[in-house]
């Protein structure tokens, strides 16, 4: 927030400073003042920085079917926007004072070119995808990988699932897993778009890479589940829970412990969920249908 406020104070225009202060006011939770703001700036000069800041809040505000077609011609008019000296990354002597002050300045307050066209390119695709717009989809993520942005792989294998070319979509996030320097969420993602087995050695890596994801353990507790191998499930999600305690693995457990004719166990985790989110619904049904259940066989 600090390097945000230098940035405005060292703005070199009107319409600069008011994308400036539109990314404050959007920081601090302010989305209409911040959507004002860029509407303003844009009235002074079209800019790719102005677009942007209005696509990104208007998408983050409201994204019925409308206000997507809306962020879409929005992102489309900023990658139309002629680029400046500072977004292709030469900074201005104006700058240099304050990056010595504050070296890790985020780059998309300062909009560089690069950055700025990915961050679009990805936001356009994956709201092309939410409207179905499956092919305009996969020409954004391919733009995006044309100047090297790697995660557009992920984006791409999602529109190939989507159109059912699963070994498409696996090959891509093979891609993905090939280029990136962590990839424990790589590895995770391509575990949807492969078969059972296939899936279990993805996780097993992802789990090996990163041991606090949850996904993995949750995945191969309901597999042993399937296999009627309860205790190795119940011992997957015991040792996720260990470290995250979230609602809906307690939840998972609990169900488990149900099916398993284990109640006493079963209404202890339903407690547990309980005491997260006292107004649970799948957690209130198991909770009364396993006290009704206890209640029965006594």
């Amino acid at each position: 927030m600090r390097c945000l406020r230098l940035a405005r104070n060292h703005s070199s225009s009107v319409h600069e400073r008011l994308v400036y202060e539109g990314w404050l006011l959007y920081d601090t939770g302010h989305r209409e003042e911040a959507l004002s703001r860029a509407e303003k700036s844009i009235s002074i000069q079209r800019s790719f920085e102005a677009f942007f800041l209005k696509a990104y809040t208007l998408a983050d505000t409201n994204l019925d079917p409308e206000s997507s077609s809306t962020v879409i011609q929005l992102l489309e008019e900023a990658l139309r926007c002629p680029s400046d000296g500072l977004r292709k990354g030469q900074v201005s002597n104006d700058y240099t004072s304050m990056f010595l002050i504050c070296p890790h300045l985020c780059s998309m307050y300062l909009f560089d070119m690069r950055v700025g066209n990915l961050q679009a390119l990805n936001n356009l695709g994956s709201i092309y995808v939410d409207c179905g717009k499956l092919d305009q989809a996969a020409d954004c993520y391919m733009n995006a990988l044309n100047i090297k942005h790697t995660r557009a792989h992920q984006g791409l294998a999602r529109v190939y699932h989507i159109k059912n070319q699963r070994k498409a979509a696996f090959d891509e996030m093979t891609k993905l897993i090939e280029k990136a320097n962590c990839s424990a969420s790589a590895y995770e993602k391509r575990s949807e778009y492969c078969d059972r087995e296939k899936a279990k050695d993805d996780l097993n890596m992802a789990t090996l890479l990163d041991p606090l994801r949850t996904y993995p353990y949750r995945y191969r507790a309901a597999v042993l589940m399937d296999d009627q191998k309860e205790a190795e499930a119940l011992e997957e999600l015991t040792k996720a829970i260990a470290f995250k305690p979230e609602l809906q693995m307690i939840h998972l457990r609990a169900a488990f412990h149900e099916s398993m004719g284990d109640r006493t166990s079963a209404l202890q985790d339903c407690e547990a969920a309980l005491c997260l989110d006292p107004n649970h619904s799948d957690t209130l049904d198991l909770y009364n249908r396993t006290q009704d259940q206890a209640t029965r066989s006594i």
